[in-house]
């Protein structure tokens, strides 16, 4: 659905994005992190057409975004960090509007406008100014302009930015819906939020890029050892001494105890040897019964972290 390739984008002396490849299947949603000044933005601006790329080649649903700017802006539904809003509308004039610019068919405009504010839940509100709207209900409208015209990729910058628990929460359902009919890119500083609702990461560092797969197989790349978590129902010290005792174990750390006679470790072993056969083997000899056993991953933040620091010079 997006194919980028090569791009390149100069600011004078200053290059932004150096040699930046990826793409973007149907149906995806990908989240597209990096520090700021890493060049996300302007990645964006160039996707949806608002500035040219120093060189390379930007595809949108198979059209060039310099050889037929229209037919790609037909495909986009973009969402600024600042939704461009109109505080003298109302909801039902402001999206009038944002279809007359898209030029929608009105025959088509009735039904899609109804679904579209139904969807973001705004019909209550549409005959109300957006600025008597909460900042909730700006963004939700801000979302809608976006969907307007039915286009099949939406680009969403910072969407739950300034929201309280309870909106970041209804807008973040609203994207995993979204994506079922949807392609998306989600630009944001919020990394649970990628994690909740993100099928890919894209990690952009300085121009370039650092990483492009999931978060799974990325914490597998990046993990020097395989941690887990135990939970044994036996004496702490006993248990502890069977766990250091297993080969291939690198440490032993207490994590918890859920009960007096239970206790959580976290292990780490060598990152190519599964230790859990023999765990098993030497802590049932001993009579001391698994009662929970969990892998733990990298969390996003510490991929992020891991990517994006100075030392981090080979993309993954």
């Amino acid at each position: 659905m997006i194919e980028i390739q090569n791009l390149t984008k100069d600011y004078g002396k200053i290059r932004a994005l150096d040699d930046v490849s990826f793409t973007v299947e149907k149906g995806e949603i990908v989240g597209f992190l990096g520090p700021n000044g890493a060049g996300k933005s302007t990645t964006m601006n160039i996707i949806t057409g608002f500035i040219s790329s120093t060189s390379g080649t930007v595809r949108v649903a198979g059209y060039d975004v310099l050889e037929n700017p229209v037919e790609v802006k037909k495909h986009i539904g973009y969402l600024p960090e600042q939704p461009p809003l109109y505080p003298d509308m109302t909801v039902s004039e402001f999206l009038d509007f944002c279809a007359e610019l898209k030029k929608v068919p009105r025959r088509e405009w009735k039904s899609q406008k109804k679904d579209i504010m139904e969807l973001v839940k705004v019909t209550h509100v549409s005959h109300r100014l957006i600025r008597n709207l909460s900042k909730g209900y700006r963004q939700r409208v801000g979302l809608a302009q976006a969907l307007v015209g039915s286009p099949e990729v939406l680009i969403l910058d910072e969407p739950t930015v300034g929201l309280d628990p309870k909106q970041i929460i209804e807008i973040r359902k609203l994207i995993k819906a979204l994506g079922k009919k949807h392609t998306i890119i989600l630009s944001t500083h919020i990394l649970p939020e990628v994690s909740a609702v993100c099928d890919r990461v894209i990690i952009i560092n300085k121009g370039r890029i650092a990483a492009v797969d999931t978060p799974e197989n990325l914490s597998r790349k990046l993990s020097d050892f395989s941690r887990f978590t135990i939970t044994v129902a036996g004496p702490e010290k006993r248990v502890r001494e069977i766990l250091q005792g297993v080969d291939g174990v690198k440490e032993v750390s207490v994590g918890g105890k859920p009960a007096e006679d239970e206790t959580s470790f976290i292990v780490e072993a060598d990152k190519d040897r599964d230790v859990r056969r023999p765990i098993f083997n030497q802590l049932a000899a001993a009579g001391y019964p698994i009662l929970e056993l969990k892998s733990m991953n990298l969390t996003l933040e510490e991929i992020f972290l891991q990517l994006t620091t100075t030392e981090a010079k080979e993309a993954v």
